[in-house]
């Protein structure tokens, strides 16, 4: 647990030193979706839908490491779709929360360590 601790301040200073503050986690997946999504215009405004779509797509990618979803492709506006793999047997928020910082650690830190 204190590797997960040292690795999760990791993400949260390289964060901080991108953006200037860090984001909650669903800033985090946000941020994700954003980044799978791909290159956007500086001005683009996402609606709410989209942007509960952009969290979906940082879940799949995220959970897509343990093996939950597969990608699938991108549809013609170029958005991810994924297909699921196998049930999410993790039930509890905190036990959830904690299965997604992981595979966010790895996310941002896949070439530094193994989280």
């Amino acid at each position: 647990m204190e590797q997960f601790q040292e690795n999760w301040k990791k993400v949260e200073g390289l964060l901080q030193e991108r953006f200037g503050k860090v984001p909650d986690l669903e800033g985090i997946l946000f941020l994700i979706g954003i980044n799978e999504l791909g290159m956007l215009p500086r001005s683009y405004k996402f609606s709410k839908e989209q942007k509960q779509d952009l969290m979906h797509i940082a879940v799949c990618t995220l959970l897509s490491q343990e093996g939950y979803f597969s990608f699938s492709g991108k549809d013609d506006d170029g958005w991810p779709h994924f297909i699921v793999q196998k049930p999410i047997d993790i039930s509890g928020i905190m036990d959830q929360e904690l299965l997604l910082k992981r595979c966010i650690i790895r996310y941002f830190l896949s070439d530094q360590t193994n989280a």
